[in-house]
């Protein structure tokens, strides 16, 4: 059995390892085992019995939960194995989180901890109801965008649309005990920023990588900012070529409108707000990048609620 992303070989035991195995927990599981080298080779231990006993031990007192520790033996030489499964909730090393991720060890802290927290929780960010802010605090012009959208796309029923705005929220899961989650600030409040720094998106002009010519920001809902960014980028950032078809002019863009359409949806859909960074495009003459913190979308997202892609990015 080689060393991989589920499997750790150590020489002797110490302590620190429960940090490893709390690592394992937080993830996939995992098994450790004490008594190899690096390269798998058994070199034994002489203390295999006192850690047999000690071991489950520790890891029940400092981690709080209960792992499988067999004595395994091979050419005459004992060795353990610790079996960690993993956990349904978060499990913390004297107050820290440690999460396995491929062959390493990782410290969750910040926002990566509070985005794991949530999930071991089944709560997702965008599903955390916010306090003080109401259902007519919202921008009427952001629910019609929405429900245009809804139409064309036929994702929700004529009777949700014909609703009020209270009972197009609570269809669409935007409500608990009726406050206002997340995603219903992000997509109808008019001034999103005032819970969440960097809901909103920057756009620049590039002559090279380090030659910025002109730039914007487009703040309001996410739902009025997709269409306000595809807009201004036809419009500002991008020149036409101008022909003729008889006495009709004809402008061809560099790059197909739909197809920047569907990057920059994609870029607001899957963005992680949590991480209060702004979405940021740039433009050059012969290509365009579109840059978020991305997190793909669980049970429900802003992204079903955009009715929006799940497809490839369009790179120009």
């Amino acid at each position: 059995m080689a060393e991989n992303q589920n499997v750790e070989w150590k020489e002797l035991w110490k302590d620190e390892y429960l940090k490893w195995i709390c690592g394992f927990a937080n993830a996939q599981g995992g098994k450790i085992y004490i008594g190899k080298k690096d390269d798998g080779t058994v070199i034994g231990l002489q203390d295999s019995k006192q850690l047999l006993e000690d071991i489950p031990n520790k890891v029940r007192d400092v981690l709080g939960i209960i792992v499988d520790v067999n004595l395994l033996t091979e050419d005459g030489k004992d060795y353990i194995e610790i079996r960690v499964n993993s956990n349904s909730y978060p499990v913390n090393y004297k107050g820290e989180y440690h999460y396995r991720s491929g062959s390493t060890k990782q410290q969750l802290k910040g926002q990566a901890l509070n985005q794991f927290l949530l999930q071991k929780t089944g709560i997702t960010w965008d599903s955390v109801p916010i306090q003080g802010v109401t259902i007519e605090d919202l921008r009427n012009d952001s629910f019609d965008i929405f429900r245009e959208q809804a139409v064309r796309s036929k994702r929700i029923d004529k009777k949700d649309i014909d609703a009020s705005n209270e009972q197009l929220l609570d269809s669409l899961n935007l409500l608990e005990n009726n406050h206002l989650k997340r995603a219903a600030i992000l997509l109808f409040h008019h001034n999103p920023e005032k819970w969440i720094p960097g809901a909103y998106i920057k756009i620049g002009y590039f002559e090279s990588d380090s030659e910025l010519r002109y730039q914007d920001e487009i703040h309001g809902s996410l739902i009025s900012q997709a269409d306000k960014v595809v807009d201004l980028i036809f419009t500002k950032y991008l020149k036409a070529d101008i022909s003729y078809q008889g006495v009709t002019r004809v402008e061809t863009y560099p790059f197909p409108k739909e197809a920047i359409r569907e990057a920059v949806f994609n870029a607001i859909a899957h963005k992680f707000y949590g991480a209060l960074i702004p979405i940021q495009i740039s433009v050059y003459a012969d290509r365009i990048y579109i840059a978020n913190d991305c997190i793909f979308p669980e049970d429900w997202t802003i992204n079903d609620l955009m009715g929006k892609h799940r497809s490839r990015p369009y790179n120009p």
